[in-house]
């Protein structure tokens, strides 16, 4: 745990504790342009006042494709000067399907391009386990890239479709563990958690899935989607503040407020906490 590397207003009130970048635990990863563009002066002003508190920033659907050189490369720039990651997000699988010679050549254009992670992400597609662990290995060995595998139990995840629509893809929870264990043995550090057909898209939450994920695989290891306050709360509440959770980068605030222990909803407000230890 250290001070804020920065005078904090209001110091005199407490606050919860938090890890000194770069974090282990307690990291926030936030998503980027996907819903609607983002510029580099909308991330400045993020990160100028909440750049300390993020430590991830992903890029969804391939959207840096469609955008020019140069205003990829300054958000990444405006990223790193704030000690944040850059994530691809999961454009690999689009990558596989529509230019299936040309996935090494993505994964050394990310690393020129400045990228940290790579996500490799499997929700669309009926792929061997086997092809994707070889896939995180090859991430592994290209200079200044990381692999950042997701595992999900829903086929389909990533995308908005309706629980009904999804509930034949529901998938044996144990396949999508054994698949975290080989990518953590293959050289990942991080997994990406997708919140369909746990907390997003279902009839019916699956928090069982949720605890043994977090208990076989280790929550320190993963990254859970939770894109929605009362997603975001429900971890907290039950793997504490220093849990590791991917939100839009319009909860960012809320988030922290609750990690802090400023803010709550009616059955978290007060309760939560850290320990020093000193």
């Amino acid at each position: 745990m250290a001070d804020r590397p920065f005078d904090r207003a209001f110091d005199f009130l407490h606050v919860n504790e938090r890890p000194e970048k770069p974090r282990e635990k307690g990291i926030t990863e936030m998503r980027g342009p996907y819903y609607d563009p983002m510029g580099p002066r909308e991330l400045r002003d993020i990160l100028e006042t909440m750049g300390w508190y993020v430590d991830i920033y992903k890029f969804s659907g391939g959207s840096f494709s469609l955008m020019p050189e140069d205003a990829v490369r300054e958000l990444i720039d405006i990223c790193h000067e704030f000690d944040v990651k850059v994530s691809t997000g999961g454009f690999i699988e689009n990558v596989l399907i529509r230019d299936n010679d040309k996935v090494d050549r993505y994964v050394e254009e990310c690393a020129e391009m400045g990228f940290d992670i790579v996500e490799i992400s499997s929700g669309f597609l009926a792929i061997d386990a086997d092809d994707m662990v070889a896939m995180t290995e090859m991430v592994s060995e290209v200079d200044g890239v990381e692999p950042k595998p997701e595992i999900n139990v829903q086929f389909g995840a990533g995308g908005a479709s309706d629980p009904e629509d999804l509930e034949e893809g529901q998938q044996d929870p144990d396949m999508a563990i054994r698949e975290g264990e080989r990518h953590l043995d293959a050289g990942a550090d991080l997994l990406m958690v997708e919140a369909e057909g746990i907390t997003e898209e279902v009839v019916e939450w699956r928090t069982d899935v949720a605890y043994r994920i977090a208990n076989e695989l280790g929550a320190e290891n993963c990254v859970f989607e939770a894109p929605g306050p009362e997603m975001f709360e429900w971890y907290i509440k039950n793997f504490g503040p220093n849990v590791n959770l991917f939100v839009d980068n319009s909860q960012i605030v809320e988030l922290e407020c609750m990690r802090s222990g400023l803010w709550g909803k009616t059955t978290s407000w007060g309760r939560t906490t850290t320990y020093s230890g000193d």
